[in-house]
């Protein structure tokens, strides 16, 4: 590979899989998907390790980077980003930048900025001030927040049946469904269900279904919950707002509110009301697109 033609890698580092996309020009130097075991960013220095092992993993011999870029899953606030790039930098010798993962929503779609909004396992929506000072809010885990994730619906959805239990109202079919998903006999133990989790988020966000599958048959409460879901997904992006961060251009990601016509129905006509002039927009590519563009960026 000639000198004087740039690879520039980009990393999408989520909670279950990482994917790595490199180029040089127009073509393609490697594209590489792998699960995220092992990735702990609160540790800069074994997250740089991992990444590098990534690197050298991915790219072909003799192939080094020109620049690289990183979204990273859980890297939650600027300083543990800056840590990481630091250490990555040490050991790779190039430009380096290293952002959270929702943070590659409005590059990948080809904006300058925005709002990204991720709403999967969790939910959290990120932004930049006019001088450039990322801002995120949201993102506070399964068990204080994550509304309108799959997680924080399953818990909300919990609690909807407990307070219709304590009412004396017969289960409803919600109730139905997360008894059956839980593997539970009634829905005084789904408490216990949800404690006892050991990955609170993987294990609870993985019952959304049920919950959906109860709107669809016509649970009220099911309604409710994604809609309350919806509107806490607008809220992220008040929240933005109200600090200053540009919200006319919201991408939008997730593997929950991209994939359920009711969450997202749900999430734009809540932002309609208190946001008229935002522009919701579904991502149609991989955010993998949003690092590489990060890291031509910083050539």
């Amino acid at each position: 590979m000639q000198d004087s033609i740039p690879l520039v890698v980009g990393i999408d580092v989520g909670g279950t899989k990482t994917h790595l996309r490199a180029l040089t020009g127009s073509g393609s130097v490697a594209d590489h998907v792998r699960p995220s075991s092992g990735w702990r960013p609160h540790e800069p220095a074994v997250a740089a390790d991992w990444l590098t092992a990534l690197i050298q993993e991915a790219l072909p011999h003799g192939a080094p980077p020109s620049a690289v870029a990183v979204g990273g899953h859980a890297c939650e606030t600027p300083r543990q980003c800056e840590h990481i790039r630091a250490a990555l930098h040490q050991r790779l010798g190039v430009p380096v930048s290293v952002v959270g993962d929702a943070e590659l929503l409005v590059p990948a779609a080809g904006l300058d900025k925005g709002v990204g909004l991720v709403a999967g396992t969790g939910s959290v929506a990120v932004g930049r001030l006019c001088d450039g000072t990322a801002v995120q809010v949201g993102g506070w885990g399964a068990v204080l927040g994550d509304e309108g994730g799959s997680a924080g619906l399953v818990r909300e959805a919990a609690r909807a049946v407990w307070a219709a239990h304590d009412c004396g109202e017969a289960p409803d079919e919600l109730a139905l469904r997360l008894i059956a998903a839980f593997g539970v006999s009634e829905v005084p133990a789904l408490g216990a269900a949800l404690e006892g989790a050991s990955d609170v988020s993987a294990e609870w966000g993985r019952h959304a279904p049920a919950v959906f599958a109860a709107a669809e048959a016509g649970s009220r409460l099911a309604a409710e919950v994604i809609a309350e879901g919806g509107r806490a997904l607008a809220a992220l992006v008040v929240r933005l707002a109200e600090r200053g961060v540009p919200v006319d251009d919201v991408v939008v990601a997730g593997s929950t509110v991209l994939a359920q016509p009711m969450l997202y129905g749900a999430f734009t006509a809540s932002l309609r009301t208190v946001l008229p002039g935002a522009r919701p927009r579904p991502l149609d590519v991989a955010p993998v697109d949003g690092a590489v563009a990060l890291a031509r960026s910083i050539l």
